[in-house]
């Protein structure tokens, strides 16, 4: 794929890696870890990939490899078991398909922007948030429909549940942000928001191990963030072919 910058013509990675993939039963041109095509599959065509890619380029610059795809890539090697960005290498199983993966220093450029810009942390949001509602759209229309959750065989038709939750998260050596935690442990304890209804991690703050399991300060931001990150304002309408009523937002802490 060419860009066009300042007048002059660039060549990134494209995302059409899966234009002639197939499945064949006859043993030849396998590949190990399969499952991790579905995952790059779903962000290219729901329209990750892309968006992020595009918020990206409005930081400039000339790269050789797509930024939304540096992002994406990341997230599969995670799935596989990626705990660093060195391990990025683990994509190297998928290169018949993926192409060659992208090495730790391009990860570490691209992910150096996200550290230290707010605005581009937004724009990110923003971009979720758009491929969010056309994914939970997509559910909808299937023969199932959105998963409205049952309470008490009462189906919560319209109601979107957020949970919060604070995990402990143990430290073998001294980290960043790391300190002793209120059970005697040392680490790290962030603060969720996950949608009950899809399982979707919608906020992670992350938090040193000293910070309080009921903070109301990072409950607020949290929640504040997670709703903002829900397509609530014109949710998801039910699969039965009725409309919803406009879906609300309810939290629970754990």
């Amino acid at each position: 794929m060419n860009i066009a910058q300042n007048g002059r013509t660039f060549r990134v990675n494209a995302t059409a890696w899966d234009r002639r993939l197939s499945v064949r039963g006859d043993s030849k041109g396998l590949v190990g870890h399969a499952g991790a095509v579905l995952l790059r599959k779903c962000a290219d065509q729901t329209g990750l990939t892309g968006a992020l890619g595009g918020v990206f380029a409005r930081l400039g610059g000339s790269p050789v490899w797509d930024r939304g795809v540096v992002l994406v890539q990341l997230a599969v090697a995670i799935a596989l078991g990626a705990n660093s960005m060195r391990q990025i290498a683990l994509l190297a199983h998928q290169e018949l398909l993926f192409g060659k993966p992208p090495s730790d220093s391009t990860v570490r450029r691209v992910l150096e922007p996200v550290g230290t810009s707010d605005q581009l942390q937004v724009w990110i949001a923003r971009a979720r948030a758009r491929v969010r509602r056309h994914v939970w759209h997509l559910v909808a229309a299937t023969e199932t429909g959105f998963p409205w959750l049952e309470v008490a065989g009462k189906v919560l038709t319209g109601w979107i549940v957020i949970d919060l939750d604070a995990t402990l998260i143990s430290a073998h050596s001294d980290k960043q942000g790391a300190s002793a935690t209120f059970k005697k442990g040392y680490g790290f304890h962030p603060l969720a928001a996950w949608c009950a209804n899809t399982h979707e991690s919608l906020v992670m703050l992350l938090r040193t191990g000293s910070a309080g399991s009921n903070t109301v300060v990072d409950h607020v931001r949290v929640l504040t963030e997670a709703t903002g990150r829900s397509p609530t304002a014109s949710g998801p309408r039910s699969g039965s072919g009725s409309t919803a009523r406009e879906p609300h937002t309810t939290w629970s802490s754990t």
